[in-house]
């Protein structure tokens, strides 16, 4: 038996076993042991690819290599530290009567089942199972959304799942048509989607084919990375769905969908020999970044702000892989990963401030510090940290990644400064009185559950600091396997 079966059987085995019991109480212990269980089996799956290298399974049908190993042992992680969250958060929930048993079941069952999906979308070197577990990633979600069946979320929901859906349509058209590319060369009888296959021959693959290709998977699954102009389901889904669910779509499922991007430019690049899928992908990058940090400006909800925040972050890095080379494609892997570690800490913070406030306007949100001290210095923190301050990870690779595009886009350099200025000071003027302004709410009453977040920033601090040997291989490697 190998890890993998169990990276994939666990997440399955739960959503199927929370189905049946996910109401109950102890369902949000259940919850955080296969999480835990999951974590485990992807810790021994990367060790194994530290001994032993990339490596085949099944027929081919899965791969593990230096692009995707880290962010499967992040998925989980996220997974982990957010499953833990959601124990208290979803109590309290649950006491106020937005959560009935019935919905707590539902929501169990496809937290699970997410986390599935996104660990098969990651792991496999099929091209067209990773568009059905983009889909099927959808699915759930849309479900997650939609919990508290409120106006407000259902409508969410009905956004994200239409806007998804014709999304991931042009995804698998372009899917296709890589398909029809590599029929012309290897014929009908050998012709296959697995990406290493594909990656072998990719000089020889019809170069208009697949230029025709990369444009349909990227606004495909641009949308799911929430690109502008493709981002508008976005911010509704992080702002009315349960606060856990904000946190895994912000730190996981964007990445997830980034990741299908990149094997697609792979193949892309190697077929026509130019800068097309690059350039593609710094225009729909920089256009992200600057739209969406004007929009951080116009936030009276918190969680709206940060969604917004998300789509900057992730326009960043998709001009950070657009703009290609060793450096940027180094600073744009090493984003993904603070992004996701400091923005699933940011939506904890947030979760519990709501939650104590009754409201997600900024405005009636003073005083965590006096609150709850943990609460306020944890979302402060965080935001210093996702704003680029020294010396958290996110600084470390906007730095590598403002440093590349002066020396080899001067041209974006003025509208990157100044998108992230406006950001910054968009960001700051709202939180600041969030965290130290006066307020006549009580301490909390229950203590909220704040390792995860301290651990998350924590990794964000130490990852500006050190990147451990191997985690900087695997960045190395897989910036190299991206042309780089």
């Amino acid at each position: 038996m190998h890890a993998l079966s169990f990276v994939l059987g666990i997440p399955l085995l739960g959503g199927l076993v929370l189905a049946l019991v996910g109401h109950q109480p102890r369902a949000r212990d259940v919850n955080v042991g296969f999480s835990l269980w999951t974590f485990l089996a992807c810790c021994v799956m990367t060790y194994e690819v530290i001994e032993g290298g990339p490596q085949f399974l099944w027929a081919k049908q899965f791969y593990i290599d230096p692009l995707n190993v880290f962010l499967v042992t992040l998925t989980a992680f996220v997974s982990l530290t957010t499953a833990i969250f959601s124990r208290p958060y979803m109590r309290v929930e649950q006491d106020h009567g937005k959560m009935t048993p019935k919905r707590m079941r539902l929501y169990h069952s496809m937290y699970q089942l997410f986390g599935f999906t996104m660990l098969l979308g990651l792991t496999t070197n099929n091209l067209g199972i990773i568009w059905v577990a983009m889909e099927a990633a959808t699915l759930t979600t849309v479900l997650l959304v939609s919990v508290y069946r409120t106006p407000a979320s259902l409508e969410a929901a009905w956004k994200y799942f239409i806007l998804c859906g014709v999304g991931i349509a042009q995804a698998l058209f372009g899917t296709i048509l890589v398909y029809m590319a590599a029929d012309k060369v290897l014929g009908s009888e050998h012709a296959t989607l697995l990406w290493t296959n594909l990656s072998d021959i990719k000089g020889q693959l019809d170069p208009t084919i697949m230029s025709l290709a990369f444009v349909f998977l990227l606004i495909g699954y641009g949308t799911k990375i929430g690109l502008v102009p493709l981002h508008s389901w976005l911010p509704d889904a992080h702002a009315e769905g349960p606060t856990p669910v904000s946190a895994v779509l912000s730190g996981l499922l964007l990445n997830v969908a980034m990741y299908a991007v990149l094997r697609c430019k792979v193949l892309t690049d190697g077929a026509l020999g130019t800068q097309m899928a690059g350039q593609l992908m710094m225009g729909f990058g920089l256009l992200s970044v600057v739209v969406a940090a004007f929009f951080i400006s116009r936030q009276k909800d918190v969680k709206r702000m940060f969604s917004y925040s998300s789509i900057e972050h992730m326009g960043l890095i998709t001009f950070a892989f657009g703009m290609g080379g060793p450096i940027a494609s180094f600073a744009g892997l090493l984003h993904m990963t603070v992004h996701s570690l400091v923005k699933s800490a940011i939506f904890f913070t947030v979760g519990h401030a709501t939650q104590k406030a009754g409201t997600q306007t900024m405005s009636e949100i003073r005083g965590l510090i006096k609150v709850n001290p943990t609460v306020g210095w944890g979302l402060m923190l965080g935001v210093m940290a996702i704003l680029g301050m020294p010396p958290f990870g996110v600084f470390a690779s906007e730095f590598l990644i403002l440093t590349t595009a002066m020396r080899e886009q001067p041209w974006a350099t003025p509208f990157l400064f100044l998108a992230l200025g406006v950001a910054f000071a968009s960001m700051l003027i709202r939180v600041l009185p969030m965290v130290f302004g006066d307020t006549s709410l009580k301490r909390l009453a229950h203590p909220p559950a704040l390792v995860p977040v301290f651990v998350h920033l924590g990794l964000g601090l130490v990852l500006g600091l050190y990147i451990p040997p191997y985690l900087n291989g695997w960045y190395v490697a897989a910036a190299r396997m991206m042309g780089g």
